[in-house]
């Protein structure tokens, strides 16, 4: 049994925390699933049934296992501390902290992240006006599409390790800072920003403000476009296409980057 997140969970719960649970017998042959007795009779009885109707064999034959179980963001996940999840549709692109134990459902986007300076960056207004100008809509939510808005978007490179940590100390400000807030009203993200919005908060807006200007500080860009949409997204697409077209050097994460942005297919 494993805490199962949503993306209600990400944007409405005080913590960020999953509200329900879920069986993941992962990569599990039937053998080792059945030490489970409990939790495998469940399986067997409510999803066993619909999944001996589906046209693929594979689902048909391995009943108990997901559909797609998302092999490569189980792998990428196991080495990190924590990872990054963000809700794949809402009105905000609002990334949170997850423990390692926790399962994302397919109604959130995972980035294979731990460390600060990521969430940083991906917490940043460059990346929120990049992600809304890449991606598309539903309703009157946002899309947040990972071959779109997270493969696309150009970190900066090189970055110095002052730079970095300016990033990720900012970060770690702001994170706390609005899990405090939440904590102690027993609202969600979404609450709090349509606060922030209106006027509340001016200290957490004042924290976004600094990691804001940290980001566009890292990228070499002026302090006065640090929440400026048309700006970031103009320089974001020029430095796009001056990487694709191999016109500048570009590794940002000395590695190709191997984050993940995977969801899993909780067919059955």
């Amino acid at each position: 049994m494993r805490p199962f997140l949503t993306a209600s969970d990400i944007t409405e719960d005080p913590r960020q925390h999953p509200g329900r649970w879920i069986i993941d017998f992962a990569q599990m042959p039937l053998e080792a699933a059945m030490r489970y007795g409990v939790a495998l009779q469940l399986v067997r009885e409510r999803v066993a049934p619909f999944r001996a109707t589906v046209n693929r064999k594979g689902h048909r034959d391995r009943w108990w296992l997901f559909g797609e179980p998302r092999v490569g963001m189980r792998r990428e996940l196991a080495e990190k501390q924590r990872f990054i999840a963000v809700a794949a549709h809402a009105k905000r692109v609002m990334f949170a902290w997850c423990d390692l134990w926790t399962l994302p459902s397919n109604a959130t986007m995972v980035c294979a992240f731990d460390d600060d300076y990521s969430m940083g960056m991906l917490s940043s207004y460059a990346h929120g006006a990049w992600a809304r100008s890449r991606s598309s809509t539903l309703e009157d939510r946002l899309r947040y599409t990972p071959t779109s808005a997270f493969e696309t978007f150009p970190w900066p490179d090189p970055v110095t390790d002052e730079q970095r940590e300016r990033i990720a100390e900012a970060s770690r400000q702001v994170i706390a800072r609005r899990q405090e807030i939440c904590v102690e009203n027993q609202f969600g993200l979404t609450k709090l920003y349509n606060l922030v919005d209106e006027g509340a908060y001016a200290d957490l807006k004042a924290l976004h403000l600094e990691l804001d200007e940290a980001v566009v500080a890292a990228y070499d860009w002026p302090k006065s476009i640090a929440q400026d949409a048309d700006a970031l997204v103009q320089r974001l697409l020029l430095l796009n296409r001056e990487i694709s077209a191999g016109d500048r050097p570009y590794d940002p994460f000395g590695t190709t980057p191997k984050a993940v942005a995977e969801t899993l297919d909780l067919e059955g």
